[in-house]
């Protein structure tokens, strides 16, 4: 998912991201360049015949994230095929700055956008007058109210099957005692459904593993500065599950940097999204034991098929992306995993 950002919003960045939304309601509609569409002025989220796509804009705001640079750059060779181009932003994990991009695509008229809210309930803004000016909006990581379709990969079940496994590993392993820590996420749908999928799992299926913290951390500088406060106090922590591969990342450093052995039997690091550090550590047989994988090219292809499907007045545009758990026995799938990441 490395220079430390943090994808959350203070409450007055969350209030002028609001504000740039609706003033960005108020501007002039424009017409899509690239694809013809009527304009939407409802919550209807069924896509209508949009003709061909010429270009898609990616708003991935989550820059310092591992995942990223993939995901541009297979998704730039899926466009390709199909004779379409694609732009990317740069919000650097800001949602004031998200604003005002995305604002830039609307007005520029992108025929398509996918975007990845930081604040939801601010982007629907942005996204019913991209709808409105008849462009398409695909939803990335979660669902709005107004959008043309979504593309998102299975929450809950990725935060399941992480704690499942941990559960079951600290019941075969520390007779089902022990320290365990989360890094979490609250501030989108994403988060909040990995998070408890995750711990609901793991506390349901281990209940004598005492949970001595719950920090939110989704990149690898927050994990490793939170799992090392941890740390100090709980010295002899056996499990640490991260919402995202590149948090929990962050924790199998400070674990090693605090003396742990890298194939130490008594501890245990899981994450989710299936990042190519974690899965090298998992693979070479580490004590990062787990990963809730999503493949980068299932990911990209949705970036472009799903516009492609809205343009054509497909009935049904979404997509679920799936998700598995790799563990060390799972090489040959790891190895994909590697193979799509290089």
């Amino acid at each position: 998912m490395n220079p430390q950002h943090r994808p959350f919003t203070s409450p007055a960045s969350r209030r002028r991201f609001l504000t740039l939304s609706a003033a960005a309601l108020g501007a002039t509609a424009l017409t899509a360049t690239g694809c013809t569409a009527p304009a939407s002025t409802s919550a209807d989220k069924s896509p209508a015949p949009t003709g061909k796509l010429t270009k898609i804009g990616l708003d991935y705001p989550f820059t310092q994230l591992p995942l990223y640079s993939t995901l541009v750059k297979l998704a730039t060779a899926g466009a390709e095929k199909h004779g379409i181009s694609l732009a990317t932003t740069s919000d650097n994990a800001s949602a004031d700055t998200q604003a005002t991009n995305l604002t830039t695509w609307i007005t520029q008229k992108v025929p398509a956008i996918v975007s990845f809210p930081m604040v939801f309930e601010a982007t629907d803004a942005l996204a019913k007058r991209a709808l409105d000016a008849g462009l398409i909006w695909v939803t990335y990581g979660g669902s709005l109210e107004h959008q043309s379709a979504d593309i998102q990969f299975s929450f809950r079940e990725g935060g399941t099957l992480l704690g499942a496994a941990a559960a079951r590993w600290a019941t075969e392993q520390l007779g089902g005692k022990g320290k365990i820590a989360f890094l979490t996420d609250s501030t989108i749908a994403l988060g909040r459904e990995r998070t408890e999928g995750m711990i609901d799992a793991f506390t349901k299926a281990a209940p004598g593993v005492d949970v001595v913290a719950r920090e939110q951390a989704i990149d690898p500088d927050t994990g490793l500065t939170k799992a090392k406060a941890i740390l100090a106090k709980h010295p002899d922590l056996n499990l640490v599950l991260g919402v995202t591969d590149a948090a929990a990342y962050g924790a199998f450093k400070a674990l090693q940097q605090a003396g742990r052995a890298q194939d130490d039997a008594k501890t245990f690091v899981g994450g989710q999204d299936g990042a190519a550090p974690s899965l090298l550590a998992v693979k070479q047989g580490t004590f990062y034991r787990a990963s809730a994988a999503l493949a980068p090219h299932d990911l990209a292809s949705a970036i472009v098929d799903v516009p492609l499907a809205v343009a054509a007045g497909k009935a049904d545009p979404s997509v679920q992306v799936p998700i598995t758990l790799v563990g060390s026995g799972d090489v040959a799938k790891i190895d994909e995993l590697l193979a799509q990441n290089a």
